[in-house]
């Protein structure tokens, strides 16, 4: 149903994705239509689908976002600290700052010196970014997203927008208990979305969700 959901206007596209039950909560529509998207996708910002922006990197599809901020609503709260790993172009992160305010601080981790660049650009483009950036609610990082980091953990919740060759003990290691990781991983010629919980006794658990399409998680390139 997600290709009925693009629109001319940012708020037609997250009107389109409420009105076919691919965003359910207040919280996320409101985060989402907060963010336009023509801020951070270089074309068809308003698309329902994938758009590339360059280092072989996407911005993910509306619907996609739109999941991954569902998934982890319960443990994106005022205060809460928020890894996104292969942040791209910062779309995401910026939608995850919105709903960790106030008091709440995301970090988006890229391989790429130049998409951390872009990621900072794209958010400095609204007040609302600039705010965010300014007051250290927001930042972006270059680093191997395989290894999380530590920087600013233990985190609430972890989002990862590429696909992993696994399950990476370093991103387990650094959720809080309490926290909830969101992360596409390749299983042969396929990948799939887990939610993996870590509970407040520390155990974990693994919940396979749908199918997807990812480009692949990879680590920070030597200059």
């Amino acid at each position: 149903m997600a290709w009925r959901c693009s629109g001319p206007t940012n708020e037609a596209l997250i009107e389109n994705l409420t009105r076919n039950g691919l965003i359910t909560q207040p919280r996320v529509k409101r985060a989402m239509l907060l963010v336009d998207r023509a801020h951070y996708a270089p074309h068809s910002p308003y698309e329902d689908s994938p758009q590339p922006i360059g280092h072989r990197a996407t911005i993910s599809a509306p619907h996609m976002h739109a999941a991954a901020c569902e998934s982890l609503l319960p443990f994106l709260h005022p205060g809460a600290r928020v890894l996104d790993i292969g942040s791209g172009s910062g779309y995401l992160t910026h939608v995850l700052a919105e709903l960790v305010r106030p008091g709440g601080r995301v970090v988006g981790v890229e391989h790429v010196q130049a998409l951390v660049e872009m990621g900072e650009g794209n958010a400095g483009k609204s007040g609302e970014g600039r705010g965010l950036l300014e007051g250290g609610e927001m930042r972006f990082v270059r680093g191997d997203g395989r290894l999380g980091w530590e920087g600013e953990g233990p985190y609430d919740a972890i989002h990862v927008g590429a696909a992993a060759k696994g399950f990476h003990q370093a991103l387990v290691d650094q959720l809080r208990a309490p926290g909830r990781l969101f992360m596409p991983v390749e299983e042969g010629h396929m990948q799939h979305i887990y939610v993996i919980d870590k509970k407040e006794d520390g155990t974990v658990t693994r919940t396979k969700e749908m199918g997807v399409r990812y480009v692949p998680l990879t680590d920070a390139p030597t200059d």
